[in-house]
């Protein structure tokens, strides 16, 4: 039996079978890509204008004095016309009255005393006032608030931002700005008020951006 075994062939080993050839994908159309995908042409990056007015907002420095002194005298002839036609009647009607006084005391031929504020002129010069704030109000404040500039701003390129936010300021600030320098400018002081930015560093406030939390930023 071992003979027999002997002489029996060994069998041949197991050959692999052939892996069939993937056929491969020929050039495609114009557009497309070597699986037929259509290909996106490539764009250089665009920037975010979100982000961009952000980061130039954050990058904000203080306006030159040039500008701001221009924008000033703008504001300052424009608020001064409308609050003159409005309260200029009101003013004329108080010296009429102050007139009148003084004409009636030179006619009594006695030495009296004649005061020019009473009664009829405080509440016609209270009148005049108000409306000067009033419409300061309307013509600072609000804008401000709204587009972080007025008028004169606009025209000369600056504008007013939060020294935190470096965004327009809310209402209450900008109009705590305008009666701080409506005030001073009333009481006599407010051209120490606006000569104070020469001097302050780093971001040439001055008393009424001080009090706001403010600046004056240039664009």
């Amino acid at each position: 039996q071992q003979v027999h075994q002997l002489a029996r062939p060994h069998p041949a080993p197991a050959q692999p079978h052939p892996v069939p050839a993937q056929p491969q994908p020929g050039p495609g159309l114009p557009g497309e890509d070597a699986a037929g995908q259509p290909v996106v042409p490539w764009k250089p990056p665009v920037s975010d204008p979100f982000l961009r007015a952000a980061q130039e907002r954050a990058a904000a420095r203080p306006a030159g004095l040039g500008r701001r002194l221009a924008a000033r005298l703008v504001d300052g002839l424009v608020l001064g016309a409308l609050a003159g036609a409005a309260g200029t009647p009101f003013v004329l009607d108080a010296v009429d009255h102050i007139t009148a006084k003084i004409e009636k005391a030179e006619r009594s031929g006695e030495t009296v005393r004649v005061w020019l504020v009473d009664g009829t002129t405080s509440v016609q010069f209270g009148i005049a006032l108000g409306i000067l704030l009033v419409l300061g109000v309307l013509y600072e404040a609000l804008p401000t608030a709204k587009w972080g500039r007025t008028l004169g701003k606009r025209l000369c390129g600056t504008e007013v931002r939060g020294i935190e936010s470096h965004e327009p300021p809310s209402f209450g600030a900008a109009l705590r700005r305008w009666l701080v320098y409506a005030v001073l400018g009333l009481t006599g002081i407010g051209v120490f008020n606006v000569v104070w930015c020469l001097f302050d560093r780093p971001w040439r406030q001055c008393w009424h951006d001080k009090a706001a939390g403010t600046f004056v930023a240039g664009r």
